[in-house]
C-alpha cells in the first residue's frame, strides 16, 4: 500500500512502544531457544546460570538483523508492527522501504536502543515527524497501516 504525499499519519508513538515490546518478547523467546542450544553452563558464587556462547550471541545478532531487515524491507512490518497496526514506509514513495533502508534502520537500533530505547523515545517525541535516528538516516516514516 502506498500513501500519497502529505497523507502520512505519524502520530503512532504509543503503538511504536507496544510494537517494540512485542518484537522484544518475540526475539527474547528466540534468544532463550538459542541459549538452550548454544549456551554454556556457568557457576559463580554458588549460583548456576546459562550464558550464551560467542557463536550463539553472533547467531542471535544475525537473526535479529535479518528479522527486522527482511520483514520491514519487504512488507514494512514486523510482528509487533502488524499487531499494533503500523508500518514503515519510504518517506518519498509511501511504499515498503526496501532492504537497504531497512538495514540502515536496523543497524541504528544499536544507538536508538540504548537505555532500553530511551534514546529512540526522546528523539521520536522531539522530532517533527516522530522519527527515531534510524528513520532519519534511512528516510523512512512509521505510519498507521
Amino acid at each position: 500500500m502506498a500513501y500519497t504525499s502529505g497523507s502520512f499519519d505519524v502520530h503512532v508513538t504509543g503503538r511504536r512502544v507496544v510494537g517494540t515490546i512485542v518484537d522484544a518478547v518475540l526475539l527474547g523467546c528466540l534468544g532463550g531457544v538459542v541459549t538452550q542450544i548454544f549456551g554454556s553452563e556457568s557457576t559463580g558464587s554458588g549460583f548456576s546460570y546459562t550464558r550464551l556462547s560467542t557463536g550463539g550471541s553472533l547467531l542471535l545478532f544475525v537473526v535479529a538483523v535479518l528479522y527486522y531487515t527482511l520483514l520491514e524491507g519487504l512488507t514494512g512490518r514486523t510482528v509487533g508492527k502488524l499487531v499494533t497496526g503500523i508500518r514503515v514506509v519510504d518517506q518519498s514513495t509511501g511504499a515498503a522501504p526496501g532492504f537497504g533502508k531497512a538495514l540502515v534502520r536496523t543497524l541504528l537500533r544499536i544507538i536508538d536502543g540504548l537505555f532500553g530505547y530511551l534514546i529512540a523515545f526522546i528523539v521520536v517525541l522531539a522530532s517533527s515527524h516522530r522519527r527515531r535516528l534510524g528513520d532519519m538516516a534511512a528516510r523512512t516514516l512509521v505510519v498507521r497501516a
